[in-house]
C-alpha cells in the first residue's frame, strides 16, 4: 500500500506484479480496511477527537479513519500519494460531489504530500495521524520520517502525532500467513518482503522525525472474513504479498495463502485470526 495497512515497496528486481488496481482498492475498502476500526476508535477515544479537532491524516487510503473522525465532528484533511484508486474511494465517502452524498464538514483530500496543502487558507492542525502500520515489511517506514517533517510547518508545538504498527508476532495470528510472503519472496529478500515487527519500530520512527514519545497502547484487531476466498482477497489487497507474486506467480501465492489460512477456518466456513496492533502517541517539539 501505499495502502493503509502497510506501505507498498515493489521489488527492485524482477517484474512488478500485474493486477487490477481498481479491484484491489475495492477489496481493501470493502474487506480489509475495517479490520483496523478498533485501532482508530482507541486512538480517537484516547485523544478525545471531536468538534475542536483539526486532523491531518497522512496516507489516508480509502478514507475510513477520516470518515470515523468526521462522525465525531472533526475537520479532516487526508493525504494519499501514489494510490489514485484508494483516494477516489475516499472521495466517494467524504466529499459531497461523490454520488450525491451529504457534505462532510471540513473534509479535504489531496493526492500528494504535506507540502501540497501548505497554503494561507489552511488552519493549523492539532492532530496528525499516520495509521499505515509500520514494522511488518522491510523498509516500510521509508518516507514516513520525511512526511512527518514536511507536516511540521502545518502544526504547532506539542501537537500529538499518532504512529501505528503491528504487534509482536506471537500476538498476531496473521503473522503465520504473512510468513508465506517472506518464504516465496526469498529471492528478493530485503525488497519488500514481510519481517516480524520489532519492539521499538515506532519509537525509532518518532526519534528520526524529531518527535517526543508521549504514551502508547495496544489494541486487539482481529481479522475476520466471511470465507477463505474473502480472506485471500482481503490479504492480497494489502500489498504485503506483492514481492512474493513478483518472485513466483499469482497462482502459487494464492495456493499457499489458502493453505496457511486453513488453521484459522472455523466450522461455519468463516476465517478468524486474532491480532494485536500497537500505536504510539508522540508530540511535536
Amino acid at each position: 500500500m501505499t495502502p493503509t495497512l502497510v506501505r507498498q515497496h515493489l521489488p527492485h528486481s524482477g517484474a512488478a506484479p500485474q493486477m487490477d488496481q481498481w479491484a484491489r482498492a475495492r477489496d481493501w475498502a470493502e474487506i480489509q480496511e475495517r479490520m483496523l476500526v478498533p485501532l482508530y476508535e482507541a486512538v480517537y477515544e484516547r485523544l478525545e477527537v471531536g468538534s475542536s479537532t483539526r486532523l491531518l491524516g497522512l496516507g489516508c487510503g480509502s478514507g475510513l479513519a477520516l470518515l470515523m473522525a468526521t462522525a465525531r465532528g472533526a475537520s479532516v484533511t487526508g493525504l494519499q500519494a501514489h494510490a489514485p484508486e484508494r483516494l477516489a474511494l475516499a472521495r466517494e465517502r467524504l466529499l459531497p460531489e461523490a454520488r450525491g452524498t451529504r457534505a462532510r464538514t471540513g473534509a479535504r483530500l489531496t493526492d500528494g504530500e504535506p507540502t501540497d496543502i501548505h497554503d494561507a487558507a489552511t488552519a493549523a492542525y492539532n492532530l496528525v495521524t499516520a495509521f499505515e502500520p509500520v514494522g511488518c515489511v522491510a523498509g516500510d517506514s521509508e518516507g514516513l520520517t520525511e512526511a512527518l517533517a514536511a507536516a511540521s510547518p502545518l502544526v504547532g508545538r506539542g501537537v500529538p502525532v499518532v504512529l501505528a504498527g503491528w504487534g509482536p508476532p506471537e500476538r498476531c495470528a496473521t503473522s503465520s500467513v504473512l510468513r508465506v510472503a517472506a518464504k516465496l519472496a526469498d529471492p528478493l529478500r530485503g525488497t519488500g518482503g514481510w519481517r516480524p515487527a520489532l519492539r521499538d519500530d515506532l519509537e525509532e520512527v518518532a526519534q528520526r522525525a524529531g518527535l517526543r514519545p508521549d504514551g502508547s497502547g495496544r489494541v486487539a484487531c482481529p481479522f475476520g472474513y466471511a470465507d477463505v476466498d474473502n480472506a485471500v482477497r482481503g490479504l492480497l489487497s494489502t500489498g504485503l504479498f506483492d514481492a512474493a507474486v513478483a518472485a513466483t506467480d499469482p497462482d502459487q501465492v494464492d495456493k499457499e495463502v489458502r493453505e496457511a489460512l486453513h488453521p484459522y477456518k472455523r466450522r461455519d466456513g468463516t476465517v478468524w485470526m486474532p491480532n494485536v496492533f500497537r500505536y504510539l502517541v508522540a508530540r511535536t517539539v
